[in-house]
């Protein structure tokens, strides 16, 4: 018996020999699958916190907006209860000014009935010359606190569209001239018990 040549051992098609091309494949297909989520996942992860710390942001941000709002809000209707204020001591003030007008012909005709005609025309006329100088003093300051407090009203109707430094400053500037109405008034309230 004549021996036959030796022939390595073949493998059929198809089979899961570890050499084989196909086995090879499927490996390299398996990595490059593997290595794509990898990144896909990193660029989710990297997007996710970027959106994440964004949002976060926009939140704080808005927060702030909210607080300044409110603090806005607050400062307009503290404005307007001053100027509420305002106007009733305004309206309470021109009041005065007319019983003080009543007041101030009823005393000059008093004063003139009383003692010499002439002393008494002197001191009258010396009377109602202090008086229509408070009077005038005072209808002047009060024209400048009415026409300030319509100003600032003008102002208070759109207060977003002006600094609230300036607001407040001007609102001062309202108060400090109705201030000086209300001090005129005083003074020619002084005169008429005179």
């Amino acid at each position: 018996m004549t021996s036959a040549p030796w022939e390595p051992p073949t493998t059929p098609a198809g089979s899961d020999a570890a050499g084989s091309p196909e086995r090879r494949r499927t490996g390299r297909g398996t990595t490059a699958a593997v290595v794509v989520l990898a990144v896909l996942l990193v660029l989710t992860t990297v997007t996710s916190v970027h959106l994440w710390r964004t949002t976060t942001a926009w939140q704080e941000h808005a927060a702030q907006w909210e607080t300044q709002a409110r603090e806005q809000a607050g400062q307009a209707a503290s404005l307007r209860t001053e100027l509420d204020g305002v106007s009733a001591e305004l309206v309470g003030a021109r009041d005065q000014l007319r019983t003080a007008t009543s007041r101030i012909t009823e005393l000059a005709d008093e004063k003139a009935q009383l003692g010499d005609e002439n002393v008494v025309s002197q001191q009258y006329l010396d009377y109602q010359r202090r008086v229509s100088e408070a009077a005038g003093a005072v209808a002047t300051a009060l024209g400048q606190c009415i026409r300030s407090q319509a100003e600032l009203i003008g102002y208070l109707e759109e207060p977003e569209a002006y600094d609230p430094a300036d607001l407040e400053r001007f609102a001062g500037d309202v108060q400090a001239l109705c201030d000086e109405a209300v001090d005129a008034n005083d003074q020619l309230q002084q005169e008429l018990t005179q």
